[in-house]
């Protein structure tokens, strides 16, 4: 058997179904992450709900622990720093529970596991994937490499601009440290494959990097709604427009809130996720429109199911999964192409694509929307039969076959 050993700190929407590629399809060595908690426990009913429904947030169900390594220690001190408000314990990068310093806890943990039993293939992701690629070169082991956002020198270097464009909101950036940049590049430079979901990622990367080296996947969407949402059986009132992320100027956030103010009158306005760094246009605005810091994934859901447009003018992502979220709400979607929208979205049919730092596209399309409610109609039905083509089912069929032939030995492929 050709067998893929995969690690991931967290176990996010992506790295899930990479796991489920590979376990259904008899290919998993062994998934390595920081906590995977057993659903199945009966500490489950003995634990505070609140607790218990954390823990199953790192539940992996359906794939056997046996099949699970973890390494729990540094990432619980940090979901409990975070808890207690103990910024000097995780915010920095030489913090003692960083999320860096987890990364590569993980990294070098992995590498050992490597060298003592050889799989075919590692399939890691940026930031957690430097040592374990060196234990594979060592071992003849093949190395694919999962790069979820832009380049991180073309990140940055984006980043500074726009700091120097919108100083008022240059508080909400937040910036690759150099060590971090040195790593990456170094795991860029040792992967056999590179894997990105959109082809704006790919847009990104150095020219150095041949392009049969890297495979375009897009993420999927989660199971489409049934029925018509509930929002549409209102008449004459206001468009509901509705923007989900972490709240800083990476996301857009300052030409959002002009568009917003031009229309005002028009539409209402939420904001759901947490903020951070100092910025004042900022605090004004989340006095001025409804916010919500946080909800669990089940309430932005059906917050998308009560609202009528997702604004997310995002000026630097990968593939941002709350565009296929809310298209799986009937939303009708404006965002911009550095979402990766354009691998999904047809513009001006299931949703528009406006350019970036472009306040004035984003208000046209919202008062567009606004006044035409038929076009909002046929936008939400288009929105859902595409979420319905862009399946979690449909990602793992190729990446299963994207990674098969990363594991076909030199002579039977014409990949290797």
């Amino acid at each position: 058997m050709r067998m893929v050993l995969l690690s991931h700190v967290t176990g996010n929407a992506n790295s899930r179904q990479a796991l489920l590629t590979f376990y259904e399809r008899n290919m998993l060595e062994a998934f390595y992450t920081t906590v995977a908690w057993n659903s199945q426990s009966a500490w489950n009913e003995l634990l505070p709900s609140s607790v218990s429904k954390e823990l199953n947030r790192r539940a992996y169900p359906g794939i056997p622990m046996r099949l699970i390594h973890t390494a729990p220690f540094r990432e619980a001190c940090r979901l409990l720093s975070m808890k207690l408000g103990i910024a000097a314990l995780y915010e920095k990068h030489d913090s003692p529970f960083s999320i860096s310093r987890i990364y590569a806890h993980l990294d070098e943990w992995v590498a050992k596991a490597v060298s003592a039993r050889p799989p075919t293939a590692v399939y890691a992701y940026a930031s957690a994937a430097l040592e374990t690629f060196r234990a594979a070169r060592k071992n003849g082991v093949k190395t694919i490499y999962e790069l979820p956002t832009a380049y991180w020198h073309f990140f940055n270097q984006f980043l500074r601009e726009e700091a120097e464009l919108q100083p008022d909101f240059a508080g909400t950036l937040h910036f690759n440290e150099p060590s971090m940049l040195r790593r990456q590049d170094e795991e860029l430079d040792l992967a056999d494959r590179v894997i990105v979901p959109s082809v704006y990622v790919q847009s990104t990367l150095p020219a150095k990097i041949p392009g049969k080296m890297v495979h375009v996947i897009p993420y999927g969407a989660p199971a489409v709604i049934t029925g018509s949402p509930s929002r549409r059986s209102e008449e004459n009132r206001k468009l509901r427009v509705l923007y989900v992320g972490a709240l800083t100027q990476r996301k857009g956030l300052s030409y959002l809130l002009e568009a917003i103010h031009k229309v005002e009158t028009e539409v209402e306005f939420t904001m759901i996720g947490s903020r951070s760094g100092t910025c004042k246009p900022l605090d004004a605005a989340l006095q001025r429109y409804h916010w919500t810091p946080t909800a669990p994934h089940s309430a932005i859901l059906e917050a998308m199911s009560q609202n009528d447009v997702l604004a997310f003018p995002t000026l630097l992502e990968g593939f941002a999964l709350v565009v296929l979220e809310a298209m799986s709400r009937g939303m009708a979607v404006i965002t911009t192409p550095s979402s990766g929208a354009l691998d999904v979205i047809t513009n001006g049919k299931d949703g528009f694509i406006v350019p970036i730092r472009s306040s004035d596209a984003l208000a046209e399309k919202l008062d567009l929307l606004a006044n035409d409610r038929e076009l909002l109609k046929s936008i939400s039905e288009s929105a859902l039969r595409r979420a319905r083509e862009c399946t979690w089912q449909s990602y793992r069929e190729l990446l299963a076959s994207t990674v098969n032939q990363v594991l076909q030995p030199a002579k039977e492929s014409s990949h290797a």
